[in-house]
């Protein structure tokens, strides 16, 4: 009976032990099927996603063949061999109607009056001053802004003059343009050759500011331009840009003039004809002109600059080619040429230009700054990190466009692939979000660098709360950048809820330990007990802390090995802090001297030697302690004080035991080695030879 009893008190306690295991786990098997369930209506993936990428890149192609077929559809030039006869006839008859010319002159001269005859006046008036005294004057304003040289930087000084050259070239017909434009206004005429001279006026304008610009980059040393091929250039480019202004003039007269169409139309053939074959005696001068490319210590623009040597005159006979086409209708496929080579190859060229001339002047300022400065170099590597993503984002998105990649890219890669309760997500969305999300990470990461930089040394934050601020704001703006990023493609937050039940779960099955170690890392990051800069111990090993994480700490030792410390090690062990209140330890370095030593000579000389060594802080004054006796001698300790973020305690100890030697050797002080007394009895009898 008594055995019965105690198993059926046996069986009662495995059943309600099997009982508590079994109902928290079905339970939990009931929340995760629940979770599986409310997770599969969230999250659903979309079906046929092969034919619908299918579909649209058969979409694609069919739009990218029909604008093929539409580049090679030739457009009408506008004339024919009738234009060509009317223009015979007109130039003939031409010298009988010089007289009516000039009675139309004298009759629109009599409309206009005095105002208009005043400025033809002052017209001519600085058609002679731009011949004869613009010189003058550019040499007396030169004289006058001198003083600025005294003001402005060296090497800025003759950008500044150029553009006072620029300027002064523009000056008189920017002043007659705006004359002009107050005459219209009291006396609007609409004659026409009224009309054609504001456009002269406009022409003259456009043309100083381009001829003094290639005579200021080509003929000063302002810029990386080889005298050997500067004047060349600029004689071929002046004659090129006075042609296609002289030419831009007939064009603007026939249709000021009111010429007929066709007539229009030959005028632009004939000279759009001219221009591209003007231009080919300045392109055949290769050296010339990648001479007038910077040189960038960058690959990618190194390997563009040596591609554009070696296929330089094909490239060139291209462009003179599509140039032909250009000019006998097939314009459309000119332009689409032209914007997918020269457009593509200068908006490269310019970018790396900025981007260099912008990470030059952040390499100025660090230099300022100074090496060691290193919140100026903190923040400049925030700003360059931003300026190179901000680059390379540019440069693949303006060559997407300008290649006519990026709508038929758009187009296919924004097919949804899974639906996240209501809101489809596709390679595009998700793309756009990552961007959004890189970005807020690269300007969080700049605040920082401006607030260590700029904010927390005036209002006297330490360094240690001046990285628990940083921290905070690194993973805030983790936090708002990913909720901004997916709030800009149109996610519904609701919907994160049941995964936040999910990972909740997970937590609870196995993901304690990282738990345990989130836990304590923002336990450390706020509690302060653990800095940045901060020199502990842990078990063996020493170091100073170079970052606190959310899962582990990095600790460097003086042999720079770099340990990573799981958080949680900190909350639940003994380490220990040596500059949690102050950097300064105490060390103990122990001597032995022999027994015929007088305590007191040698506490005085071990005293001496600790202060004069540079690397024993004064914080607290050296001690000697008289610890005791030992076999075979006198045992001392020193007693300093150290900055233990400045030196070892074994290093201070190395060099203090070599000035505590050449010391004692001063003072006659021994150190005692070890000693043994050997007594000799006299042996037995029966140890003796023959016993």
């Amino acid at each position: 009976m008594r055995y019965l009893e105690h198993t059926r008190r046996c069986v009662v306690v495995y059943l309600v032990c099997l009982a508590t295991v079994v109902v928290p786990f079905t339970a939990l098997a009931q929340d995760l099927s629940e979770e599986q369930k409310e997770l599969q209506q969230a999250v659903a993936v979309s079906e046929g996603i092969g034919d619908s990428v299918f579909k649209e890149a058969s979409r694609v192609s069919r739009e990218l063949q029909m604008g093929a077929r539409s580049l090679f559809t030739r457009d009408p030039l506008g004339w024919d061999i009738d234009t060509i006869d009317f223009l015979t006839n007109w130039l003939f008859s031409l010298p009988l109607k010089i007289p009516a010319f000039l009675s139309s002159i004298q009759e629109q001269s009599r409309l206009l009056g005095a105002a208009g005859s005043l400025f033809v006046f002052i017209l001519l008036l600085a058609v002679l001053y731009s011949l004869l005294w613009q010189g003058r004057v550019l040499t007396v304003l030169e004289e006058r802004f001198k003083v600025l040289n005294t003001w402005l930087p060296q090497a800025t000084y003759p950008y500044y003059l150029a553009l006072l050259r620029i300027v002064v070239a523009s000056l008189v017909p920017l002043l007659l343009l705006g004359g002009f434009s107050l005459v219209r206004a009291f006396i609007p005429s609409r004659m026409p050759w009224f009309l054609f001279i504001e456009r002269l006026l406009i022409l003259w304008t456009i043309g100083a500011v381009l001829l003094h610009f290639l005579g200021e980059l080509l003929l000063r040393d302002l810029f990386r331009v080889s005298r050997k091929y500067g004047r060349t250039l600029y004689n071929i480019s002046r004659v090129v840009v006075l042609y296609i202004l002289l030419a831009v003039g007939v064009i603007w007269a026939a249709e000021t003039f009111h010429m007929r169409q066709d007539v229009q139309a030959f005028i632009r053939f004939i000279i759009s004809l001219s221009i591209v074959c003007a231009l080919i005696p300045l392109l055949l001068k290769k050296q010339a002109l990648l001479s007038l490319l910077p040189e960038l210590p960058y690959r990618a623009y190194q390997n563009f600059i040596n591609a554009l040597e070696r296929y330089y005159f094909p490239v060139i006979f291209f462009t003179f080619l599509t140039g032909l086409m250009w000019c006998v209708g097939y314009q459309r496929l000119a332009t689409t040429l032209w914007t997918k080579t020269w457009a593509v190859a200068g908006s490269f060229v310019l970018i790396m230009i900025g981007y260099h001339v912008l990470s030059g002047l952040l390499n100025l300022w660090v230099e300022k700054k100074g090496v060691e400065d290193e919140e100026a170099k903190f923040l400049y590597d925030a700003l360059r990190a931003l300026l190179r993503y901000i680059t390379g984002l540019a440069t693949v998105l303006v060559a997407l466009h300008l290649l006519g990649f990026l709508r038929p890219l758009q187009g296919v890669l924004s097919l949804p692939i899974v639906t996240i309760g209501e809101t489809p997500l596709s390679v595009w969305i998700l793309g756009k979000a990552l961007i959004i999300l890189i970005a807020i990470l690269y300007v969080t990461r700049l605040l920082q660098a401006y607030l260590t930089y700029k904010i927390y040394p005036p209002l006297g934050i330490e360094s240690g709360l001046a990285y628990v601020l940083n921290t905070f704001l690194k993973y805030t703006g983790l936090v708002l950048g990913l909720l901004f990023s997916l709030a800009a493609v149109g996610i519904d937050f609701r919907i994160f809820m049941v995964f936040a039940g999910a990972v909740g779960i997970g937590l609870g099955l196995g993901m304690q330990a990282i738990a345990a170690n989130l836990i304590s890392g923002f336990s450390l990051i706020f509690g302060r007990k653990l800095r940045k800069d901060d020199w502990i111990q842990v078990g063996e090993t020493r170091g100073v802390v170079t970052d606190i994480f959310l899962r582990a700490t990095k600790v460097r030792t003086r042999d720079n090995i770099e340990y990573l410390i799981p958080n949680s090690d900190f909350i639940s062990k003994t380490f220990v802090n040596y500059t949690l209140s102050t950097p300064m330890i105490r060390i103990h370095i122990p001597v032995r001297v022999g027994f015929d030593s007088d305590p007191s000579t040698v506490s005085r000389v071990l005293v001496e030697t600790a202060e004069k060594h540079p690397e024993v802080e004064i914080y607290r004054e050296p001690e000697v302690s008289f610890v005791g006796y030992g076999d075979n001698s006198l045992h001392f300790e020193l007693l300093v004080w150290i900055d233990i973020r400045d030196i070892a305690a074994w290093r201070i100890r190395s060099r203090l035991y070599f000035g505590i030697f050449k010391a004692f050797r001063r003072e006659g002080i021994r150190v005692p080695l070890p000693q043994r007394d050997l007594h000799l009895r006299t042996a037995p009898d029966w140890m003796k030879p023959g016993q």
